[in-house]
């Protein structure tokens, strides 16, 4: 094929291929094999904030399907992550050790919690329903709080690595690998949920719900659908956190850690799957980088440092929404765009006078 000669589909199938060009398999490729030999070329700790970036990006992507693509705001995603972790706790604590059995009650508390809040989303919007799941969140750390305080472990509960066929799964090598892996199917479901009727049926709830219930869309069961999906994601996410932290408290699931999955799906590009996954990257590995930035200039900040990583993810939401309110993948797209017109130059029409 001719360099800039373009790329023509002639059937449905190949229309609706996730990868469908030459250009996206052979990147695809590789990625892949970028992802598979990292760990020859690197250290456990780049490793470690690999395994954190694709543990963000779940979340992240269950939050991009409640908030990007059903327009539902969200301020208790923290919660959610809470419950699946403290419920893991629980279950191991009482002696549970199987993991499909703790990934089974996870699931089933993710569907009791969506209903639980999207029931009262069906009258809430905006404000208020940010509102709501803020309230949601408060409840899920006070019952977890009190969990630690009753169980005698005011530190937090210690749970053991899950063991498949008797094998546990522990390591950073072995973690690595299946939070990677557990990312990119998390990304693929996503991105053909989208695709699907429920996925155009929520977008087209987030871009106006009045015309998506006039032309036949059942808006409260969408509603609630979107609910229930990202809850079970977040709790299984949850599940997955206090595996690879091999701890869980009431702490490490604060008010913060709520504004870093916002800042995720819009710092990232809301309602894209991909600007979910670039997001969730940047903002785990933001506050490293300040970090290396403090230690490089000589400066003397610990004391500065935390107000500094918090006000951080504020100034650069604020930024995106202001100067790029497509996010990282809206500059993806434009790069991307530069090559493929190179060596013509793009120029947007200009409005008739």
């Amino acid at each position: 094929m001719a360099f800039g000669g373009g790329y023509f589909k002639t059937t449905y199938a190949g229309d609706l291929a996730l990868v469908d060009t030459r250009l996206r398999r052979w990147a695809l490729a590789a990625l892949l094999a970028a992802l598979l030999v990292l760990p020859r070329f690197t250290s456990g700790f780049v490793l470690d904030l690999a395994s954190q970036a694709a543990l963000a990006a779940i979340g992240a992507l269950a939050l991009n399907v409640l908030t990007g693509l059903a327009g539902q705001v969200s301020l208790g995603h923290a919660g959610f992550i809470a419950a699946g972790a403290f419920s893991t706790a629980v279950l191991v604590e009482a002696g549970v050790r199987s993991p499909l059995v703790l990934l089974a009650a996870a699931a089933g508390l993710g569907v009791a919690l969506g209903l639980l809040v999207g029931f009262p989303a069906l009258r809430l919007r905006g404000l208020y329903l940010a509102l709501g799941t803020l309230a949601m969140h408060h409840v899920v750390l006070y019952a977890g709080g009190e969990l630690q305080a009753r169980a005698g472990v005011n530190t937090g509960f210690t749970i053991p690595p899950p063991a498949f066929a008797g094998v546990a799964l522990k390591g950073t090598l072995a973690w690595y690998y299946t939070l990677a892996a557990l990312a990119a199917l998390a990304l693929v479901a996503t991105v053909n949920l989208q695709r699907s009727r429920v996925g155009r049926a929520w977008m087209a709830i987030r871009d106006r719900e009045i015309a998506a219930e006039s032309v036949g869309i059942d808006v409260a069961r969408y509603k609630l659908l979107a609910f229930v999906v990202s809850s079970v994601v977040t709790t299984l996410a949850g599940v997955l956190f206090s595996w690879q932290r091999g701890f869980v408290s009431v702490e490490a699931f604060s008010f913060f850690l709520a504004i870093e999955y916002i800042a995720m799906i819009t710092i990232g590009g809301l309602g894209s799957a991909l600007g979910a996954v670039l997001g969730a990257a940047f903002v785990t590995l933001l506050p490293y980088g300040i970090d290396g930035a403090v230690a490089a200039l000589g400066l003397s900040a610990e004391y500065y440092l935390f107000p500094l990583k918090f006000g951080a993810f504020g100034l650069l939401m604020a930024a995106f929404l202001i100067f790029e309110p497509l996010g990282l993948v809206g500059i993806w797209r434009r790069v991307r765009n530069w090559f493929v017109l190179w060596p013509l130059r793009y120029r947007p029409l200009r409005p008739a006078p």
